[in-house]
């Protein structure tokens, strides 16, 4: 007798993993959606494991990441680049001025803008950043082939172009 297909028994297809959380049925609409959800909070809980151990928070790394890489910014940059809120931002620049991986002064042309700029201590970090980011990545991606993970990407960032295009609002009509 020929055995039901996975579909007909409501479970993943063969070979496929079970999600590590229960989908809702009404989620069952949705199941891209819901995997993403679940693969997000999985990659941001364990990329704060391993953040903790070199004294960052998720999200931190990318704010030094973009001092790194461009340098002393206005904090409303650092919003915008990071598609922040002001009041994240500004409790995420305080926890790294604490810890001593950046420095906060005021613009010379405007005393309302603050001006983040990453210290010299924060250096030393960046290697860790680095490494902790190699981690995750070879972590998140095992077993896949070069050409998986290449066509994950494109995946990935073609799901991201959609959202930000579902996201962006229409034109003004001209008058």
């Amino acid at each position: 007798m020929p055995r039901p297909s996975p579909e007909a028994e409501g479970t993943p297809e063969a070979g496929a993993q079970s999600p590590t959380v229960p989908v809702p049925g009404a989620a069952g609409s949705g199941p891209i959606s819901h995997a993403i959800f679940r693969l997000a909070r999985l990659h941001r809980m364990y990329a704060g494991q391993l953040l903790r151990r070199i004294g960052l928070h998720p999200g931190q790394e990318l704010v030094m990441m973009h001092l790194w890489e461009l340098g002393a910014q206005r904090q409303i940059d650092l919003v915008r680049l990071m598609d922040s809120d002001a009041a994240t931002m500004t409790r995420t620049v305080r926890r790294l001025e604490q810890a001593g991986f950046v420095r906060r002064r005021p613009s010379p042309t405007d005393k309302r803008v603050s001006i983040i700029e990453p210290t010299a201590a924060s250096q030393a970090l960046r290697q860790e950043v680095e490494r902790v980011w190699s981690q995750l990545e070879d972590i998140s991606t095992a077993g896949l082939s070069e050409a998986e993970r290449a066509e994950s990407l494109r995946t990935l960032e073609r799901l991201e172009q959609n959202l930000v295009r579902a996201a962006t609002p229409p034109p003004d009509p001209k008058p």
